[in-house]
């Protein structure tokens, strides 16, 4: 499977919605570039396949999938503002293989853009949450021209990082066996047991490659895993390029992201990506 492009369709269903009678969101599974099986929702939200609309895809954070809740909510709140896909990294939910923690998972939101693409969208924009909004940010410096605005919530900007206790404990779930068996089964998430190798391109490494495409870091200041260093380093490779938002009282990633914050993401992403 792996000599198939990225983005290729493996199983596909349109369900109407049962209210409109308008087409409702497409569910299928693509093969990545090293033939894993991704699955993948795209919702027209109001554009209902509108080309002049952008298409916003969303990469969840560590241990989330297509239908949790959380996830599901930044989508619905996103759809305000143009067409969505959502996937599951591999190793989570329902997608095939093993999550290697950010960096095969680059093949994976390659894939899940070039399926969104492929609805007519002349204009799409990533967004990415902790260790997806790492990934959008490696994404957008490894394939430059393929995205028109990025926006990172709650990224780390650099490898191994373990100064907070909920970083330690991560780094125990990936790394440890007993860890990667609660990950499994009680997190619903797969891990790689293979260190890296080679170590992939760090965010804060990958920032200065992402010019001139429009760039946002939002992070909180309650971000229990990642403390205000990493935002404000990633602000600076940037050379001025990246908007920095410092959002007081909010925590991590999308539990941490109110609806307020979703809409004001949703309305950088349709203004900056064209």
């Amino acid at each position: 499977m792996g000599n198939r492009a990225a983005g290729h369709v493996a199983r596909s269903t349109v369900r109407p919605d049962d209210e409109t009678g308008r087409p409702g969101p497409v569910r299928t599974y693509l093969r990545t570039a090293d033939g894993v099986p991704v699955e993948v929702v795209y919702d027209p939200g109001a554009a209902v396949y509108d080309p002049d609309v952008p298409v916003l895809v969303i990469a969840h954070g560590f241990t989330g999938d297509v239908d949790r809740p959380h996830v599901r909510r930044v989508a619905a709140g996103l759809a305000r503002y143009g067409a969505v896909v959502t996937f599951s990294f591999r190793g989570h939910g329902r997608s095939g293989g093993r999550s290697t923690v950010g960096d095969k998972e680059v093949l994976d939101l390659a894939a899940a853009l070039a399926w969104a693409r492929g609805f007519g969208h002349a204009r799409a924009a990533t967004v990415g949450f902790s260790m997806g909004a790492s990934v959008v940010l490696r994404h957008a410096a490894l394939h430059p021209g393929t995205v028109d605005a990025v926006a990172a919530v709650s990224s780390p900007a650099r490898w191994y990082y373990r100064g907070t206790a909920p970083m330690r404990r991560l780094h125990w779930l990936v790394t440890r066996p007993e860890g990667r068996l609660v990950g499994r089964y009680g997190l619903r998430t797969r891990i790689h047991h293979r260190d890296w190798d080679p170590i992939p391109l760090s965010p804060v490494e990958a920032v200065p490659l992402i010019a001139p495409t429009p760039l946002l870091i939002v992070h909180g200041d309650r971000d229990g895993y990642f403390p205000l260093d990493h935002p404000r380093m990633l602000a600076d490779a940037s050379g001025g390029q990246a908007e920095l938002w410092l959002e007081p009282g909010m925590g991590h990633a999308e539990h941490a992201t109110d609806d307020a914050l979703v809409d004001r993401i949703g309305d950088w992403a349709a203004r900056r990506s064209g």
